[in-house]
């Protein structure tokens, strides 16, 4: 019986049945799929090598390191606050002790709510990760296609997506983008 059950297809099965399908159309749709003119690039790669690419990652962790020594510093106060409790609870009066624990609650709660805000799914961490990822991810699209208008080309794939079984090497573009990107970088001119 449980031969007979077919698995789910999973999202990226999805995602990988629809690119294939798209890349079908796109081929039967030229006059002639021979004069379709392809080329890739390795986009991690052009993030490793891409040199305001690595400042803008360098800035952020930077900042990064600077939100988790708050974060420290904030964890650290309530342990502090916590062994005070745990230690002086028995000789405080009942007054003080209460004054104790609301002050570590709060501290707990900055604490968390501070996480929260940097490291949260909406948090300061992501959207400056987004914020900084598409500035860099602008500038290599403009250059991709910039590229691939002087070469003619119909199609330029990511070969980091893992989607790209195999292609000819000279039809990688990933070292010219790479030095297109950081000539652009060093000369100063508008990105």
């Amino acid at each position: 019986m449980s031969g007979d059950r077919r698995r789910p297809p999973r999202p990226f099965d999805r995602f990988a049945l629809r690119l294939g399908l798209l890349i079908a159309l796109v081929v039967a749709g030229s006059a002639s799929a021979a004069d379709l003119k392809v080329g890739y690039i390795d986009s991690s790669r052009i993030f490793l090598e891409y040199k305001d690419a690595k400042e803008a990652q360098a800035r952020f962790d930077r900042q990064a390191q600077g939100w988790r020594d708050e974060a420290t510093e904030k964890e650290r106060l309530v342990k502090q606050l916590r062994d005070e409790v745990r230690d002086m609870s028995p000789i405080l009066s009942a007054l003080k002790r209460q004054e104790k624990e609301e002050a570590l609650q709060k501290a707990i709660a900055e604490h968390e709510r501070f996480i929260q805000s940097i490291w949260g799914p909406q948090g300061r961490a992501a959207q400056e990760n987004e914020r900084t990822t598409q500035d860099v991810v602008n500038q290599i699209r403009a250059v991709v296609e910039k590229i691939a208008g002087d070469k003619a080309l119909d199609l330029v794939f990511d070969s980091s997506g893992g989607f790209l079984i195999y292609a000819d090497k000279s039809l990688d573009l990933t070292s010219e983008v790479v030095r297109q990107l950081n000539e652009r970088s060093t000369s100063g001119s508008s990105r």
